[in-house]
Parts: structure tokens; C-alpha cells; sequence
């Protein structure tokens, strides 16, 4: 019927059997960026922000969300991840944040990177609404991806 790899022959939803594919090295890397007021950055960057630690905390939740992310996007497969690291740039009226995930696995980590800088930009906003509550995450993608039978792929454009 398709050649969609999450569908079956009859077009039902399945999860790609990985079972037959070698292990390789897999890294990915994801970004998105979260604007907001020039008060609700400084606050953030001085550490004045009635919750706390803000992007300690953005941090700490995007690893935690990685690691589920099996558990939170339905065909994807759960891993055991080598590595998550998260870093954080400001920027004027904004806080880049970039994620890498790893692992030496069957599948890739696209998705792992992905949600975790969704969960941390999620978080900078939670931590952050008293000050701004109009906040805007975005340009959340898929930056570059090593390994795997498609190899490497870099973002046209890409920092």
C-alpha cells in the first residue's frame, strides 16, 4: 500500500522493526529558541527568578525528557542513550538552546535532541511566566545527524 516505514502492508501503524539493522554511532544535534521580554532575560541571565535556577533547571528537564521520549512519541523506540547535553546561548531578546543526544545503536536519536529542547524551552518558559507570560517558543529542528544507513545530513544553513 505505502512505502511509509510506519505503516504496515494493510496501512495500520506499526513500529519499524530494528532488529536486523547493524549498530552505529549516532549523534544528533537539535536547536529552537525561546523570545521574551528584555526584564524576563535579565532576570533569567542575573539568576533573579522567583522559581530559581532557570536554565538548571531547563536543563536538567530536557535530559529527563530524552530519555522518555519513547514513552512520549507513539513509534518511537525506547533507547538507552549514551549522552544528552544541553547548552544555552542569549541572545538579543532571546535564549538559543541546543541539544545533542548519542548513543551506539540500531536507530537514531533525531527525535531524543528534538524533544529535548522542546522540553527545556517548555521549562524556561514555566519558570519564567511570572515575569512574561507572552513568551514564544520556536524554530525548534533538526540541526544535524550522524550515523545510520542515511550517514550524515547537516542543516542547510545551519550555526
Amino acid at each position: 500500500m505505502s512505502k511509509l516505514t510506519h505503516l504496515d502492508a494493510d496501512g495500520a501503524a506499526r513500529m519499524v522493526d530494528v532488529g536486523g539493522k547493524p549498530e552505529t554511532r549516532r549523534v544528533a544535534i537539535a536547536s529552537g529558541r525561546i523570545t521574551m521580554s528584555g526584564e524576563a532575560l535579565d532576570a533569567i541571565r542575573a539568576g533573579d527568578v522567583p522559581k530559581g535556577d532557570v536554565l538548571g533547571a531547563a536543563r536538567i528537564a530536557g535530559i529527563m525528557a530524552a530519555k522518555r521520549t519513547g514513552e512520549l512519541i507513539p513509534m518511537c523506540h525506547p533507547l538507552a542513550l549514551d549522552a544528552v547535553t544541553l547548552d544555552f546561548a542569549f541572545e538579543e531578546g532571546a535564549i538559543h538552546t541546543t541539544a545533542t543526544a548519542s548513543l551506539t545503536g540500531k536507530t537514531g536519536v533525531e527525535m531524543e535532541a528534538m524533544v529535548a529542547v522542546s522540553t527545556a524551552l517548555l521549562t524556561i518558559y514555566d519558570m519564567a511566566k511570572a515575569i512574561d507570560k507572552a513568551m514564544v517558543i520556536g524554530e525548534v529542528c533538526l540541526i544535524e545527524k550522524k550515523g545510520g544507513k542515511s550517514g550524515h545530513w547537516k542543516a542547510p544553513g545551519a550555526r
